[in-house]
């Protein structure tokens, strides 16, 4: 048969009219009888692309060199007939019984030294080298069986990397930490001197002294767990690298991804890194149903998703259609709520929604997890919405390949959420992601759309620069972040930034130590806030967590504390630079205080909404690469909502109307 070719306009996964719809098809769960009837259903909902074999390696490869791969064959087979694609999992997400027993040193170690057991998923070190070639070789055997079947359009290398354990302590780990330390360092002297092991006695005279930083009796080398945490990161990679590069050999036309946890919540592994060896960025998103404002949660994954993947379209590869089955109270989504969240995440960029999983299992740890055919089956809510999503999906794909518009960047980076988390600072309150997600969270309700970017970005297409808690910073990252504002953008740098290089050692002559010179001040001490405390700033803000003392050195106080002892002293600064503007704000400031200070940096940058809107509606635009803009107006709340807008409505048909009813979406393709 032909040979098969990926492009960026019409990628094999996503090679339909519309935008590409499904989920994790399990069919090893079920008989005949039941995947026949998957088919009528699949083509009922218009599911057009399934994940299929993520976890059945056990079953393919039931004992050593043993192999059964007739039902694989016959489910392939159906699928293509139906006119679905697969995105073939490499199986290795799970290592089966038999390996496991013959091997047990590929079971993962924790920092306490404990094995964890089988009887779960992802009992595995990526570092052992058992399971690596296991993993590599049942790769090969499937690349090689299914290479030139028709339905292959994508390969799901392993699943969810990192999730639940992230970090590997046993000795086949330890020793592979010490090569990546002579790779990066080159010499034990070198090490030495990043890790300030001048201090405690810690001084190594080879590498083969070191080992993780294992459980100890108190604060452990902060360089050292940083370096662990960028090695933890490179040693999923490693091991990703090593099945994609089988998969690279046998079929080099299929495009490969696996699919990243980009969250709130996720912090282990560096998404940026991760990016350059994912042909598409998919992404696994679950709201917390207990969080109020879990839309606003949802837009933030979604955005940073879109930045790891550089603002090119990428996949949705799992989210639930209703209730999940791992949180405390797993409540059902609202009517409506679903086809909200999966157009969401297509506002923001996503040319693919999928679900975990096609089917509702009966047995097994995740059997209350929702799916796209429930427990209830098709006399269901749940897939009365999945089918009228399938056809909201197919409506639009004239958006498909079109890319988010934004003038507003957060820069976002992996390490120096690690390493100002570490212990013995200056407070325990400080988190990094505390001050992005109240500029991201008014940034949504206002309208205004926004990119997350890594320090090293090109930042000539922003006009506002939001670098918050950017505690470590290479000098090349700084000296780009000052060019923005050389270049016209607005900058603005928050508190607990700057502080350290990337060895963790602290820049002195003052804070915030790599950007003092672009924002014209320096501080001499910090003063964080006891647990509760306040700071009152002569503009009415109130901080929280953070206070600092800092001298003006060539900038101008916007506002100063008041009250004892730092009244008087700049809490929020402001320097022009270039043909743009620097500004340092030394707090968190509440709600008002943010609303205030973003009112001023957007009407200095210029930045407005996306469209005028009333309060509760979501508001996000894609532009296609030839110029044709789409408006996605998404109404959160119960009553109808006005927007302001001209246009084919492509969901329902027709000229907008200007209203969106509530609980509904609207995508405009504006005039």
């Amino acid at each position: 048969m032909p040979e098969q070719e990926a492009s960026p306009q019409d990628p094999l996964w996503n090679s339909g009219p519309g935008l590409a719809f499904g989920g994790d098809y399990n069919p090893e769960q079920w008989p005949a009888d039941v995947r026949l009837e998957d088919i009528g259903l699949m083509k009922e909902a218009g599911v057009t692309l399934l994940s299929v074999a993520i976890f059945s390696w056990a079953l393919l490869e039931p004992s050593e060199g043993e192999y059964d791969f007739a039902w694989l064959d016959e489910v392939l087979d159906s699928l293509d007939g139906a006119g679905i694609r697969v995105a073939l999992a490499t199986a290795t997400a799970a290592p089966p019984a038999w390996l496991v027993r013959k091997y047990p040193e590929v079971l993962p170690v924790t920092a306490e030294g404990t094995v964890l057991e089988r009887g779960s998923r992802r009992h595995y070190s990526p570092s052992s080298a058992v399971y690596r070639r296991y993993a590599t070789g049942i790769t090969r055997t499937l690349a090689e069986r299914y290479k030139d079947h028709p339905a292959l359009a994508l390969w799901h290398v392993d699943n969810e990397l990192g999730c639940h354990v992230s970090e590997f302590y046993g000795d086949e780990d330890a020793a592979a930490f010490r090569l990546w330390l002579e790779r990066r360092y080159g010499s034990i002297e070198a090490v030495n001197e990043a890790w300030g092991t001048a201090f405690w006695s810690q001084h190594y005279a080879s590498f083969e002294e070191i080992i993780p930083p294992r459980a100890a009796p108190t604060t452990l080398n902060p360089t050292q767990r940083l370096d662990f945490q960028r090695f933890s990161s490179w040693a999923l990679m490693d091991y990703y690298r090593s099945l994609l590069a089988v998969i690279r050999e046998l079929t080099p036309n299929v495009p490969a991804t696996t699919n990243l946890m980009v969250s709130s919540a996720t912090k282990s592994l560096d998404y940026f890194d991760w990016a350059k060896d994912l042909d598409v960025v998919a992404n696994d998103h679950y709201l917390v149903a207990a969080d109020p404002e879990r839309e606003i949660e949802l837009a933030f994954s979604a955005d940073l998703t879109r930045g790891v993947a550089g603002n090119r379209p990428w996949i949705l590869m799992e989210h639930s259609t209703s209730a999940v089955n791992w949180q405390a109270r797993n409540q059902p989504k609202m009517p409506g709520e679903m086809l909200r969240n999966s157009l969401a995440h297509v506002a923001r960029g996503a040319d693919a929604v999928m679900f975990f999983q096609w089917r509702q299992s009966v047995a097994g740890a995740e059997k209350f997890h929702s799916a796209m055919v429930p427990h209830g089956g098709r006399d269901t809510r749940v897939w009365r919405e999945v089918v009228a999503l399938g056809e909201a999906l197919q409506r639009l794909g004239p958006v498909k390949g079109s890319t988010v518009e934004s003038r507003v960047a957060i820069v976002f980076d992996y390490e120096a959420w690690w390493a100002s988390e570490l212990d013995s600072h200056p407070s325990e309150d400080v988190k990094y992601l505390d001050l992005i997600r109240e500029f991201h969270r008014s940034l949504f309700l206002r309208g205004v759309g926004v990119d997350f970017v890594p320090p090293s970005a090109d930042f000539s297409g922003y006009d506002l620069v939001l670098v918050c808690t950017l505690y470590c910073v290479t000098d090349a990252a700084a000296a780009n972040i000052a060019g923005a504002a050389e270049a016209g953008a607005t900058v603005l740098v928050g508190y607990f930034s700057g502080i350290v290089d990337e060895r963790d050692h602290i820049r002195l002559g003052g804070y915030p130590g790599a950007f003092r010179e672009l924002l014209g001040i320096r501080a001499e001490e910090f003063h964080p806030l006891l647990e509760g405390g306040q700071v009152t700033l002569s503009d009415g803000t109130l901080g929280r967590v953070w206070s600092e003392h800092v001298h003006l050195a060539g900038a101008e106080a916007v506002a100063t504390f008041t009250g004892y002892p730092l009244s008087g002293v700049p809490a929020l600064t402001w320097r022009s630079t270039g043909r743009g503007a620097a500004w340092y704000l030394a707090t968190l400031p509440d709600r008002d205080g943010i609303e205030r200070l973003l009112d001023r940096l957007l009407a200095e940058a210029g930045v407005a909404a996306c469209a005028e809107a009333a309060a509760g509606v979501e508001l996000t635009r894609r532009v296609s690469a030839d110029g044709r803009r789409f408006l996605f107006a998404i109404n959160h709340g119960p009553e109808d909502a006005e927007v302001k807008a001209d246009g084919e409505e492509l969901l329902g048909g027709g000229r907008f109307g200007g209203i969106v009813p509530g609980g509904a979406v609207a995508v405009i393709a504006e005039d």
